[in-house]
């Protein structure tokens, strides 16, 4: 490789090492953000990969460029260049894109696989902890089965990382983990390293309906508001207690792991995802975050978030949604398919998730629908802006935003060479690298990992 490559390279990992142990270090002298810290650490490790250059090919960087005939360079699992006019170096294995298109890496940034996986039955229904409308202290990673076939549906569909969450029964769900999309015998080996935390929080229908049947609180929409405050204020109570000890001016509480969840999200160190439809909801929700002092993340679903637009904006709070989904209840019943365009040109950070495992194998179709309605509407967005809305902002809304979701320089590899312009009917993913890594050549079934669950096992053959 060149010089001049592999001191690019240098920098790129330096810098990210840095970053890393910046944050470890700000960690280990805050209190607060020791409870965000995890003892389950990620296993992941990235494979050993060639040098790889995609050239001739129409790139949309997820950073609201648009390269024609570009190319970009992947080396030791970063992004080694991309541009119009890049250097190849002499040892690359060359990809030539003639004329296709190359993205980053999908993202869904709500999504059940692993813990609500195929097929589905009570044995493996481990979604939901649902018990109790808090249970702040579960997390999802400890349900993750990694044999669920969908997590293979949706590599092949150009899918790199995905938010796994609890479900929606609770108030409080528990906390969500972000996993890289690779073939792996353990959720921590899927584990995206360093990744924040999430706390899974909803509102609405789900935890009224779920606890009311059984003559328990909540029962009502001002039953679920009167749980958020009393959990919220008792990990308040607990994180002052906790500071107290740590001052030696009082003893240290007994541990609590829901209290820890609900404390590290008041610190800012777990953020808070939402599942929420309506949009007198959501402006709760912020009347909530307002008195307790934490901020949210995104709103999930949120299929009436365009009439809060400036709402959202004005709070820099990040919506995950459909294009298409709405009518299956009754607070999904005001959904329209314009809502991503409407939000994206009012300034709100937007992404299109799936929240299922169909919808997942075809996130640039779904995100395609949304544009398509937003033309149609006179709201004339951009493809190089559109693909933001599977790529950068989902890698926002899990905190990843700094390692994967754009092109550029750095980065991880994450990327997707797509047979024709990614919002078209007829695109499919044709190469798919994490950390530059092929993890799915359409064109080499080598490449089409199965699980072990679809393998199954050899019968008696003597």
């Amino acid at each position: 490789m060149p010089i001049s490559f592999s001191r690019l390279l240098l920098t790129a990992v330096a810098a990210s090492a840095l970053a890393v142990s910046a944050q470890a270090e700000e960690a280990s002298t805050s209190p607060a953000r020791a409870w965000a810290l995890a003892p389950f650490a990620s296993t992941y490790v990235v494979s050993p990969s060639p040098v790889t250059a995609i050239i001739n090919a129409n790139i949309l960087t997820g950073t609201g460029a648009e390269i024609r005939n570009g190319g970009i360079v992947l080396a030791e699992g970063r992004i080694l260049a991309v541009g119009a006019d890049i250097q190849i170096p002499p040892d690359a294995r060359v990809i030539d894109a003639e004329g296709r298109w190359v993205t980053p890496g999908m993202i869904d940034a709500h999504s059940h696989l692993g813990v609500m996986p195929g097929p589905r039955s009570p044995a493996s229904m481990d979604v939901n902890e649902n018990v109790n409308p808090n249970t702040a202290e579960v997390w999802a990673e400890h349900s993750v089965w990694p044999q669920d076939a969908a997590f293979d549906r949706a590599r092949a569909g150009g899918v790199t990382s995905l938010l796994i969450l609890p479900g929606s029964a609770n108030l409080f769900g528990g906390r969500s983990v972000v996993l890289r999309n690779v073939a792996a015998a353990t959720a921590q080996a899927m584990k995206f390293p360093n990744a924040p935390y999430g706390l899974k929080m909803a509102c609405g229908e789900n935890p009224k309906l779920r606890y009311g049947s059984r003559g328990r609180s909540p029962a009502t929409r001002m039953g679920n508001v009167a749980g958020y405050r009393r959990g919220w204020i008792e990990a308040a109570d607990y994180a002052r207690r906790v500071e107290a000890a740590e001052r030696r001016s009082a003893d240290a509480p007994r541990r609590d792991l829901s209290l820890e969840t609900l404390a590290g999200a008041l610190a800012g160190d777990i953020g808070v995802q939402i599942h929420c439809y309506r949009a007198d909801e959501m402006a709760q929700m912020v009347d909530v975050a307002h008195e307790f002092g934490y901020r949210i993340t995104a709103f999930h679903h949120a299929v009436e978030a365009y009439k809060i637009a400036d709402l959202l904006a004005r709070e820099n709070i990040c919506v995950a949604t459909w294009a298409g989904r709405w009518g299956f209840k009754l607070e999904a019943a005001d959904a329209i398919e314009e809502n991503a365009a409407i939000l994206t040109q009012a300034g709100v950070c937007v992404a299109i998730h799936s929240d299922d495992p169909t919808i997942v194998q075809r996130l640039n179709l779904e995100a395609a629908v949304a544009l398509s309605a937003g033309r149609r509407a006179g709201i004339d967005i951009s493809e190089a802006e559109a693909i933001k809305w599977i790529t950068a902002n989902p890698a926002r809304i899990m905190g990843v935003q700094d390692e994967t979701g754009t092109l550029e320089t750095g980065k991880r590899a994450d990327v997707v060479l797509w047979s024709a312009n990614p919002f078209s009917v007829y695109a499919l993913a044709d190469h798919v690298f994490i950390d530059g890594v092929t993890v799915y050549d359409r064109s080499n079934p080598a490449t089409h990992h199965n699980s072990d669950f679809e393998i199954g096992q050899l019968g008696d053959r003597s």
